[in-house]
């Protein structure tokens, strides 16, 4: 997916303008990393409130527009009001087409409802991991890593080790172990629905 947004320079920095710029519907943010200096931006909030609501904003590379000079970007950062919906600051960093990157993906897990484990067994499947940081080339870079829960057995779980990612693609696993991205339990009931199914089948 392609997102571009504009944004401008922004001069005034400090804790006041910033107060001043959010006054005006204005969210300021900073642009850094790469071969070029860290620039601070202001930009729309609606806007870019609207964008970051979209999952795909998070896991994209970016176009960010400062003042008709296009940058390739990822997100990086935000900080957001405590109590109200209000974006206060926000992250981008730059990337190099030829530079591997690192990045958070959500998980997408697809046919839950039609795998052994729900319809036979009678189970719950829990998520316990939601996202994976990856690497890879910025072209390369998927919107999400799909999960398919079509062979889920009851009591199975899916690893990480496990996951069918795309071509160019790591994962980058912080820690030991293969931590579990999904697995099926016997909700209460469950055996004793599943079995009296089986019974008047």
């Amino acid at each position: 997916m392609q997102i571009e947004f504009k944004a401008t320079k922004r001069d005034a920095q400090g804790t006041g303008a910033s107060r001043r710029l959010r006054r005006a519907g204005q969210l300021p943010g900073i642009v850094y990393g790469g071969a070029g200096d860290a620039l601070p931006v202001q930009m729309d909030h609606n806007e870019l409130y609207h964008l970051l609501r979209k999952e795909a904003f998070h896991s994209s590379v970016l176009t960010i527009d400062v003042d008709g000079n296009k940058q390739t970007v990822v997100l990086r950062d935000t900080q957001w009001h405590p109590f109200k919906q209000q974006v206060l600051h926000i992250d981008f960093q730059r990337i190099d087409a030829n530079e591997k990157m690192h990045l958070k993906v959500p998980l997408h897990f697809v046919n839950g409802d039609a795998s052994p484990a729900v319809k036979l067994g009678g189970c719950m499947i829990a998520h316990p991991i939601n996202e994976i940081d990856i690497q890879c080339l910025p072209a390369n870079l998927p919107e999400f890593i799909e999960v398919d829960l079509s062979a889920l057995q009851a009591g199975e779980t899916i690893h990480m080790s496990q996951l069918k990612l795309p071509a160019g693609v790591e994962i980058v696993h912080h820690g030991e172990g293969d931590p579990v991205v999904a697995n099926a339990t016997v909700a209460k009931g469950g055996a004793a629905e599943a079995e009296e199914g089986e019974a008047a089948a």
